[in-house]
């Protein structure tokens, strides 16, 4: 009997530090923001009415806040679609391919990853310069003039440059998670699968992505946190969300609407809209993706 109330407090003693962080530091903030999210509150007397859910209602009648949601959505998207293909192509190609330097290209591949946001902000800053960036300087070096452009000055283009970049920074850290989940397949399944005279292509759609499709899901629900995250930090870095509020998102616009303009409490209000859309497409995508799973 002492021995197991022993256990239990020594259980107990390893979780609680864990539990009052989670409680103070993630808990707490969010319940917080919900709180808020019902008052007009800010400005020079920080004074603080209670007004239900009217900051809601004005949120759904904000052509700003209407053109950030679409801004994300397209964002999370499309860097998704071209981040996925690529990173699993790549895995694959680094993981099954027999080349010399493969070590290499993993490397290089993983070092956007590991790179500073305002560094690679810069870095496309030097490349989609309209002067002297490096693009259009290629561009026009191979004779195609008529597609330069103002990379992040064009309206109906910026949205895509801030894409290419993000699926830049991100494809390495998801191909080195694919790769792990290869290379746990057994290799008589490959074997198997060559003896039975099928190409390199089928097998890749016959063993290899059916094996792997729980790390695709595991790393769908990280992707949508992330991306919605990792956009802001992009939009804040290159553009401020120009020109013209083109590539305002989410996280950006509750930033200047709660500290640029000091409306609190409606800042607050798009931060509950972004978490409670964030569960719900996480939701959408984890059932979209259900499928049997095949164990190795």
């Amino acid at each position: 009997m002492n021995r197991a109330k022993s256990q239990r407090r020594f259980v107990f003693a390893c979780l609680a530090p864990a539990v009052i962080l989670v409680a103070l530091f993630m808990f707490w903030p969010t319940v917080n923001v919900f709180r808020m999210s019902l008052y007009r509150m800010g400005g020079i007397t920080n004074r603080k009415e209670f007004i239900g859910l009217q900051n809601f209602k004005t949120l759904m009648e904000d052509k700003n806040f209407l053109e950030a949601m679409q801004n994300t959505i397209l964002i999370i998207v499309m860097v998704m679609i071209f981040t996925i293909v690529f990173a699993i192509l790549f895995a694959a190609i680094l993981q099954r391919g027999k080349f010399k330097g493969k070590n290499f290209f993993r490397v290089i591949f993983y070092i956007p990853n590991i790179l500073s946001i305002v560094v690679i902000g810069g870095i496309f800053g030097a490349i989609y310069d309209p002067s002297n960036g490096l693009l259009n300087t290629f561009l026009e070096a191979v004779h195609l003039d008529f597609l330069t452009h103002k990379w992040m000055g064009e309206p109906k283009i910026v949205i895509y440059s801030i894409i290419f970049a993000l699926v830049w920074q991100a494809i390495g850290y998801y191909m080195v998670m694919y790769m792990s989940g290869m290379s746990a397949i057994p290799e008589d399944l490959y074997e198997a699968a060559s003896l039975d005279g099928s190409s390199e292509i089928n097998t890749f759609f016959t063993v290899t992505l059916p094996l792997i499709w729980t790390n695709i899901r595991t790393t769908l629900t990280f992707y949508i946190i992330s991306t919605i995250n990792l956009s802001f930090l992009f939009v804040q870095i290159m553009t401020d969300g120009g020109p013209n509020g083109k590539t305002e998102v989410f996280l950006n616009y509750m930033y200047k609407q709660a500290y640029g303009n000091g409306a609190y409490g409606y800042g607050m209000a798009i931060g509950v809209v972004v978490f409670i859309f964030s569960f719900v497409l996480a939701a959408i995508v984890n059932k979209i993706t259900d499928r049997e799973v095949y164990e190795m």
